[in-house]
């Protein structure tokens, strides 16, 4: 069975689920590839900042407790940082010599049989169509050198509740919210190799590769022949 839920998430859910409840019409599936019997990644898609709301509504309504891996200086933010860390939410110092303080973090929820949520993109997604983008190799490394299982959760819709980089939110009328959560995806070929980046590399292009699926399968359209790659952008000088 998933880890009992701690008190501090009923208690949040209180006061934010409610409002999700009034301004979002929900499809849902895929609740049972979650695992019941041990810690696992939770990936998924990225294009609005309301993304991780229903990411974590999805998540809490099956049981798990939704821990997100989060900038670190959203915890130097008076509330709201102690209500991060109050709900074991891991900030991440990017760039600085701290920055294996979240993997450590994460792991140590892992271990306990918790589930770790992770934007795999490690930002809003670039692709001017909202499809995903290139992803980083963080949740990748995680899952091979702690042998974890990868669970992808697309989600398509959270852009009409607030637009992409918007600070206002479009709460009326309610926008209908489609999460898929998928298996556990297939990684077993890079487990037990060295966490090079041809490895790294592999494994994240198959997460993408499978989240980017499943979002084409419900938007039901074809997505772009290559990921949007902010790296490649940035070195031709866009």
């Amino acid at each position: 069975m998933a880890p009992k839920m701690p008190g501090g998430f009923r208690t949040a859910a209180v006061f934010v689920k409610p409002l999700l409840l009034a301004t979002t019409r929900r499809e849902w599936s895929g609740g049972e590839h979650l695992p019941q019997d041990r810690g696992f990644i939770a990936v998924s898609n990225h294009s609005t900042y309301a993304d991780p709301f229903t990411f974590a509504h999805f998540l809490y309504d099956h049981g798990f407790a939704p821990h997100f891996l989060a900038k670190a200086s959203l915890f130097d933010i008076p509330v709201a940082g102690k209500a991060l860390k109050g709900l074991d939410q891991v900030p991440v110092h990017r760039g600085s010599a701290r920055a294996k303080d979240a993997v450590d973090a994460a792991v140590k929820l892992l271990e306990r049989g918790d589930s770790i949520a992770v934007f795999p993109e490690g930002t809003l997604t670039r692709d001017p169509d909202l499809w995903p983008m290139k992803g980083r190799t963080g949740a990748a490394r995680m899952a091979l050198e702690h042998d974890v299982p990868v669970v992808p959760v697309a989600q398509w819709g959270a852009h009409r509740l607030l637009d992409p980089y918007g600070k206002r939110p479009h709460l009326i009328p309610p926008k209908k919210i489609i999460m898929k959560a998928g298996p556990p995806i297939d990684l077993d070929e890079f487990r037990g190799r060295p966490a090079d980046i041809e490895t790294l590399r592999g494994a994240t292009d198959r997460i993408m590769d499978t989240l980017t699926a499943m979002v084409a399968d419900i938007r039901g359209e074809e997505p772009p022949s290559a990921p949007f790659d902010p790296r490649a952008r940035n070195a031709e000088g866009e």
